[in-house]
Parts: structure tokens; C-alpha cells; sequence
């Protein structure tokens, strides 16, 4: 069962992040050339896919109940940064997307917040790699 909830677990995390990542990233460069279309587009994929994005911590949760980690250090800062990146997206990155296809105003700041996300989650898949303290031996 454990093989199974980490392979659900680290596709959900391939299918649902990698989209947001890839299209919060794209959306400040999209909005310099002005293509509304293209911006509607990617703030839906946003949108939908950070829904879908709510897999990934259940079932990391699931894999490390089945692991017997849930105490273990890496994983409790792997929580709290995929917590706060869930913040930076949701009250910062989306909200930021939806005013400038409400108002048209480009918003500054939306580019170093999309990067903030990023930044968070290769920290959090960094943290899932290395494990510090695990008996792996990687």
C-alpha cells in the first residue's frame, strides 16, 4: 500500500504542481505582450490545477502515515513549505491574475510571487529527495 500511496502521491504532485508552476510562470511574460486570451488560459490552469493541487499534501500525508514519518523533521518542514506555498498562491498569485484580467492593471509584484512559489516547491521536492536523517543511504 505504501508503494502505491507514494506513486499517487509523486504523480499528483508531477500533474497538478508542474502545470501551476509552469503557468504562473509564463503569466508575466504573456502579459508584457498583451495576449488576453493566452492570460485567461493560464490563470484557468491555475486555477483548476491548484484545486487538483490539494492531492499532493493528502496523499504525502497518507505516504508518510504508511512510512511511519509523520514526525520526522524533513518532513514537517516539507509541510510547513508546502503550506506557505499554497498561501503565495492562493492569496497572492491568484488574486494578483485575476485583478489584471478584471482591471487590465499589471500588477508589479505578481512575477517575484510566482517565483516565490516555485521557489518553495523545488525546496519542498529537494527536501523529498534527500531526506535528511534517512536510513536510504542516499
Amino acid at each position: 500500500m505504501t508503494k502505491f500511496l507514494l506513486a499517487v502521491h509523486v504523480l499528483a504532485a508531477i500533474v497538478a504542481i508542474g502545470p501551476v508552476a509552469v503557468a504562473a510562470s509564463m503569466f508575466p511574460a504573456v502579459l508584457r505582450r498583451g495576449d488576453v486570451a493566452v492570460l485567461r488560459s493560464l490563470n484557468r490552469i491555475c486555477r483548476v490545477y491548484a484545486a487538483v493541487g490539494v492531492a499532493v499534501p493528502f496523499f504525502g500525508l497518507a505516504t508518510a502515515g504508511s512510512l511511519g514519518v509523520l514526525g520526522d523533521t524533513w518532513l514537517i518542514i516539507s509541510i510547513a513549505l508546502t503550506a506557505v506555498a499554497a498561501v503565495v498562491l492562493v492569496l497572492l498569485v491568484l488574486p494578483q491574475q485575476h485583478r489584471i484580467l478584471a482591471d487590465g492593471v499589471a500588477v508589479g509584484r505578481l512575477a517575484m510571487y510566482t517565483g516565490l512559489f516555485n521557489l518553495l516547491w523545488a525546496a519542498v521536492t529537494v527536501l523529498m529527495i534527500v531526506r535528511p536523517g534517512s536510513t536510504t543511504g542516499a
